[in-house]
C-alpha cells in the first residue's frame, strides 16, 4: 500500500500539439505503454458525490487499485493497493470483492460497502513519461466511450512552482492553456453524453 499526495497540472492538446511535444522532447514510440483504467462506483454514485474516484489500473507490469480523494487546492490523496492479475480479473468479472487492505479500509471509513461497487467502464491510455525540472511530464493519448483525447500532465511536489514551470513550457511552445478535467470526470461526461 502507498498513500501519497497527487499534485498535477493538465492541459488538453490537439493531435498536432501532441506530436509537437513528442518531437520536442525526443520521446520514442517504444517509450509509450498501454494502460487500462477501470472505474467503479455504487449504483447511487456514492464516490462521485464525495468528489472521489476508484479505479483498477492495469499496465503491462502491474495491477493496482487506487482511491482518489480531494484534499487542499488541486491536490488529491491517493490510496493504492497492489493486486495480482488474478485478483484484478476476478474483480472486473464481478466474481470477487476487493481484497482486504488500505483501499477497502478507506472505503469503509467513507461508509461505502465494497460489495456495492460496480464497474462503470474503462478508459485506455497510451502513455509516456519523462522527468522535467523536478517533476514528471506525462504524455497521454486516451480512448473512452467512443472518443479520444490528448493531454499533457505535469506531476509535481510543489503547486506554486509547478504551475509556473508548466505554464512557461506551454507558452514557450505556443500551446494555448486548456485546463483539463480529471480523466474520470471526462469519462463520466462522455458516458452521460452517450446516454442523451
Amino acid at each position: 500500500m502507498s498513500q501519497e499526495l497527487e499534485i498535477e497540472f493538465k492541459n488538453l492538446l490537439t493531435p498536432s500539439e501532441f506530436e509537437q511535444l513528442i518531437a520536442h522532447f525526443h520521446v520514442k514510440p517504444e517509450a509509450f505503454h498501454l494502460q487500462h483504467n477501470h472505474y467503479f462506483d455504487t449504483k447511487e454514485q456514492a464516490l462521485r458525490h464525495l468528489k472521489s474516484g476508484l479505479r483498477i489500473r492495469q499496465t503491462p507490469t502491474k495491477n493496482e487499485v487506487t482511491l482518489k480523494e480531494p484534499t487542499n487546492g488541486i491536490a488529491l490523496t491517493e490510496t493504492t493497493d497492489s493486486l495480482t492479475l488474478d485478483e484484478a480479473e476476478a474483480i472486473l468479472q464481478g466474481t470477487q470483492d476487493f481484497p482486504e487492505g488500505d483501499v477497502k479500509n478507506r472505503l469503509h471509513s467513507l461508509h461505502i460497502d465494497s460489495k456495492e461497487l460496480q464497474k462503470i467502464g474503462t478508459l485506455s491510455t497510451n502513455r509516456a513519461e519523462i522527468k522535467y525540472k523536478g517533476g514528471l511530464l506525462v504524455f497521454d493519448h486516451s480512448q473512452y466511450a467512443d472518443q479520444e483525447d490528448y493531454e499533457l500532465e505535469y506531476e509535481v511536489q510543489d503547486e506554486v512552482s509547478g504551475r509556473f514551470i508548466f505554464q512557461e513550457l506551454l507558452q514557450s511552445l505556443h500551446i494555448p492553456i486548456r485546463p483539463a478535467k480529471k480523466k474520470l470526470a471526462r469519462f463520466m461526461q462522455a458516458i452521460q453524453n452517450k446516454k442523451e
